[in-house]
């Protein structure tokens, strides 16, 4: 992955701001995937969720909580969708390990550490990323990488 797939993840604009409900979406290749969580985030805020503001109200008065619950709900309702409505699976990084690569291939040293959740429910998913949406979402946490790997393992290869 270039330098900008691995700094992507998901970042919101800040809370309680007229951008509140929108990701920030640097240039390239990202930005495709980025769209697509968008959507889910919106309808999720406009339909979905239970509140006593107006539709354009509902938008602007995100707190960085809401933001949070709003992308978990996004990713976990795109990752059902990719694996059928039967499944959906949850890529995170683990800690660094030393292995040697097999001949032939070449260590990335990201790839090797990724960690595969996988979820027959999808309240299940929703709440596994809920509680772990800082993978997504930090700085530094290739959030758009494993929500790819995520979407990849989902869907699955032969698919």
């Amino acid at each position: 992955f270039s330098g900008e797939w691995a700094a992507a993840h998901f970042r919101f604009h800040p809370p309680h701001s007229h951008l509140a409900y929108a990701l920030q979406a640097g240039k390239g290749g990202t930005r495709a995937i980025l769209v697509a969580v968008q959507a889910h985030i919106i309808t999720y805020l406009l339909f979905t969720r239970e509140t006593e503001c107006t539709h354009l109200d509902r938008l602007c008065r995100l707190g960085l909580w809401e933001q949070g619950q709003a992308l978990a709900m996004a990713l976990a309702e795109t990752l059902w969708a990719a694996g059928g409505g039967g499944r959906a699976v949850v890529c995170l990084i683990t800690a660094p390990i030393t292995m040697m690569p097999r001949e032939g291939y070449r260590a990335s040293s990201f790839t090797e550490r990724i960690r595969m959740f996988e979820f027959s429910e999808k309240a299940a998913a929703q709440e596994f990323i809920s509680d772990h949406i800082n993978c997504f979402k930090g700085e530094g946490s290739h959030g758009v990488i494993l929500f790819l790997y995520s979407l990849l393992f989902s869907r699955t290869l032969e698919r």
